[in-house]
């Protein structure tokens, strides 16, 4: 039999590819990604690379200012392959210290901006991370937990600091008008400008970097509850650039196309297709610092001609709702991509209603660095479908003892290819779990149609996706537990039209004094917005096996009801 056919056999999917796009890409095009990143500075050198508030910065420029940062992260005494965190929202800062950290061979551990200081901790220890980039609005964070971690090197900037004239004001705006900048006392830090500036006096140090060399540490949560670090190497992210880069084919112009990035970087998704992915085409990203101001971000498709946008189904959906965006020009929109959640039908339906652009659903997860499977841009995107898998990804859907299951059937869906993980950082029991002979086994149950489209049917079984966020009940449920006045606490997911799912506790008191209040205010001094729940439920117990595990899925049937 023909090696062709066999491959559309076993890969249904390829039979549905727009033509031109590859069923394989080249993973050694590049040996790591500071060989990317220098290839896209030099060939695109005076094109505007990133712009956020109104400045920008030219390729040229992001490659000077990196060299400099990364060497001064050298004369600091930092090392190729220590860890350090970058932990700030979309700024120009951003691009600067993740590119500056990669030629210095540095392991960016990205952090959310929003995590308590008890997540800060967990995942600073985990990582063993020596030094941060941190804006000063979560400086006071930081300072609670320093003592408890290796940090040694404190870059601090803030929100304004690269804008110029305009910083200043900004600046002011945000600590004296917002006061959102708490007081805080950290040792021996630096500014990132300082940073920069004394980087120009060194050099930095020649270092291997190999393919297979960790450069990201990218947490995420797990079924255990703990936030795990997805080890991901040069290979795993270049080949999901070059894996997307082969899916857009010759739908993008080089050095023509502006993307609207309200997606924060430290998230995976924007990362690597935002970040990473437009480079190669010499686009604009177009950083929005606050996605949460709507008003802002719908100005920015009037400010600037919007040719690619990325979102989630909550950011679609609250855009729709807006008046001011509705009556846009969108005459320059190409491309719009929904990862993070599911999107629903109805928002893609309106979408297409007042944009007259295709909204194309993805799916991808942190351990596959992270997109495995999205719909076509060119208009056939099939709704209510995750799409096919990308070039040179294998997808199948398994049953519980791992037999491979034909078209139509329910099972887990597994990946291989190389965008997939190294592994989880210092889990080898974890990794052994999560990658069974090559494949990664997502926990999502999914089905693939007979000509190669597949369909999230449920997703892992106790996850709670709020707005695109992870959320593992283990995590809320260990928090709850410490307050003196809780017995029992089970966590599940129920439906928001807002943001799709919202966590829901069910709690058994150990004090009748306890109130809703007490539980949800405990829970935002100890976790991240998203996680705190929105509905408390007070029950005499819980529903358990006969060996005392507690039943969720019997509190979410009792809520489906």
């Amino acid at each position: 039999m023909d090696s062709n056919v066999k491959e559309m056999e076993n890969k249904p999917w390829l039979s549905q590819y727009p033509p031109g796009i590859p069923a394989n890409i080249d993973i050694d095009k590049y040996e790591n990604m500071v060989d990317f990143v220098n290839e896209c500075i030099q060939k695109f050198g005076d094109l505007p690379a990133f712009e956020n508030m109104g400045k920008r910065l030219t390729y040229k420029q992001l490659g000077k200012l990196s060299d400099q940062f990364g060497a001064y992260l050298h004369s600091r005494g930092l090392k190729p392959g220590d860890k350090i965190a970058l932990m700030m929202p979309n700024l120009l800062q951003f691009p600067i210290a993740l590119i500056g950290c990669l030629k210095a061979g540095l392991t960016v551990v990205n952090t959310n901006p929003l995590y308590t200081p008890r997540e800060m901790k967990h995942q600073f220890v985990d990582s063993d991370v020596k030094a941060i980039v941190i804006a000063d609005n979560f400086a006071a964070n930081l300072q609670k937990i320093l003592g408890d971690t290796s940090i040694n090197t404190i870059i601090l900037t803030s929100i304004g600091e690269m804008l110029g004239i305009k910083g200043s004001l900004v600046n002011f705006v945000v600590k004296r008008v917002k006061r959102m900048v708490p007081k805080y006392d950290l040792p021996n830090t630096v500014t990132f400008k300082d940073a920069l500036a004394t980087g120009k006096k060194f050099k930095i140090n020649d270092f291997e970097n190999r393919s297979d060399h960790v450069i990201v540490h990218q947490y995420t949560g797990g079924t255990t509850g703990v936030a795990k670090g997805a080890m991901l190497t040069n290979k795993n992210l270049i080949a999901n650039m070059l894996q997307i880069k082969a899916w857009l084919g010759g739908g993008i112009d080089e050095g023509k196309e502006i993307v609207l990035t309200p997606l924060p970087l430290y998230h995976i998704f924007a990362f690597t297709v935002n970040c990473m992915a437009m480079m190669s085409y010499g686009a604009l990203n177009v950083l929005v610092t606050n996605p949460r101001d709507l008003p802002k971000l719908v100005g920015e498709f009037t400010k600037n001609k919007i040719s690619i946008f990325t979102g989630v189904n909550t950011l679609f959906n609250a855009l729709i709702q807006n008046e001011a965006f509705q009556n846009l020009d969108f005459s320059s929109l190409k491309i719009v991509v929904g990862g993070g959640m599911a999107v629903q039908t109805a928002v893609s339906q309106k979408w297409k209603a007042i944009t007259g652009t295709t909204l194309s659903e993805g799916y991808g997860l942190t351990e596959a660095a992270p997109v495995v499977t999205t719909n076509p841009i060119d208009g056939s995107a099939r709704l209510g479908s995750i799409g096919l898998p990308i070039p040179s990804t294998d997808v199948r859907i398994a049953d519980e003892n791992g037999n491979v299951l034909p078209a139509g059937e329910v099972g887990e869906l597994q990946v291989k290819g190389p965008q997939v993980m190294k592994g989880y950082y210092n889990k080898f029991k974890e990794t052994e779990d999560m990658i069974k002979d090559g494949w990664l086994c997502t926990g999502d149950i999914a089905t693939m149609d007979a000509d190669g489209y597949f369909r999230i049917v449920d997703r892992k079984k106790d996850m709670i996706l709020v707005s695109g966020f992870n959320v593992y009940p283990n995590e809320i449920e260990d928090v709850i537990a410490q307050h003196p006045k809780v017995l029992e606490v089970a966590a599940i997911g129920i439906p928001d039209e807002k943001s799709g799912e919202v966590v829901k506790v069910c709690v058994v008191k150990d004090d009748k004094s306890l109130t809703e209040d007490e539980v949800k205010n405990y829970c935002r001094e100890n976790m991240t917005g998203y996680k705190v729940p929105k509905v408390v439920e007070f029950r005499d117990d819980l529903p358990k096996t006969n060996v005392g595990k507690i039943l969720r899925r019997v509190l979410k049937e009792e809520n489906s009801n």
